[in-house]
């Protein structure tokens, strides 16, 4: 049989296990000039807030020994925005639209998952439970019976596959992911950025306005892949791997813990037409190792 990359999430199937991280990417059209976007078996866009939210103050960014750091804020143009003007533009790239929702609180998460299940043509919700450089944005994300709750009731509002992205920065990332389950998450994503800070010694300054901010590159790698590891063994749902990813030697190393796909993020300011490069090596990885799925590769970690 010839090789197939198609992987099947439980109710989400792709034609590729390569995404897009949600905030590096835009909505698609930023990355449309580099390459054909049906290279990612989705596109997931930046968060969407009911209303239109302008974000942290400025400097929002800092390059750091290999990674970055953000403290963007959630700037996003709003649901109805978003439903207007660029969710047709996202339908219309030849891959897979994933929504990816955050809300001040627990009435907006949902208002957002009952509205999105209205549209066309969105492959799935991703709900940011973590945002790092946000005040107050972390309860979802570290409490389990909080977490439990909200993917429970954003279930209920939505008939479309739900994927739970998880913050890595808790005492217990795994009694998280199985809150996640019993909420209902179809999928699991893993991780969002890790809480970090830069500062100029000289000007005795942060490098952040926002003074920390989430940290993501490749110096996350590590760190992203043992998340991914305990998240995949503590629960029965398929896993979405995020962080440090920029070849197909990473992605298979994701898989090989537990990670039934991936999503780059980072490495997309660096080479933006990597999804096409990363694609094509690991088409030839997979022939060279004599497998016809990915999904071959997935969880056989030798422990």
């Amino acid at each position: 049989m010839p090789l197939s990359l198609n992987v099947k999430l439980g109710p989400l199937e792709l034609a590729t296990p390569l995404l897009t991280a949600s905030g590096c990417a835009g909505y698609g059209k930023e990355l449309d000039q580099y390459q054909d976007l049906s290279c990612f078996g989705a596109i997931v866009g930046k968060s969407i807030s009911r209303e239109p939210r302008l974000g942290n103050p400025y400097p929002r960014t800092a390059e750091v020994a290999a990674g970055m750091l953000n403290a963007i804020g959630l700037q996003n143009e709003g649901f109805d925005s978003f439903i207007k003007s660029t969710l047709p533009k996202m339908r219309s790239f030849g891959t897979k639209a994933i929504v990816n929702v955050v809300g001040h609180d627990f009435d907006e998460y949902v208002w957002l998952c009952r509205h999105f299940d209205a549209e066309q043509g969105i492959a799935a919700l991703e709900l940011n439970l973590s945002c790092p450089n946000v005040k107050g944005g972390m309860k979802f994300a570290t409490d389990a019976g909080e977490c439990e709750r909200l993917v429970r009731a954003c279930r209920d509002a939505t008939k479309l596959p739900l994927i739970a992205k998880l913050s890595p920065n808790v005492s217990s990332i795994s009694e998280i992911a199985r809150a996640a389950e019993r909420g209902g998450a179809d999928i699991l994503s893993a991780v969002n950025t890790f809480v970090g800070m830069s500062v100029d010694w000289r000007r005795k300054e942060p490098r952040l306005a926002n003074v920390t901010g989430g940290m993501s590159g490749p110096a996350i790698k590590p760190l992203a892949l043992r998340c991914v590891y305990e998240v995949a063994r503590a629960t029965r749902l398929p896993v979405i791997a995020i962080g440090g990813i920029s070849s197909a030697d990473d992605l298979l190393e994701f898989m090989v813990v537990g990670a039934g796909a991936c999503q780059v993020g980072t490495y997309l300011f660096v080479e933006p037409d990597c999804g096409a490069t990363i694609i094509a090596d690991l088409k030839k990885k997979l022939i060279e190792a004599g497998v016809q799925s990915p999904s071959e590769i997935v969880g056989t970690l030798k422990v």
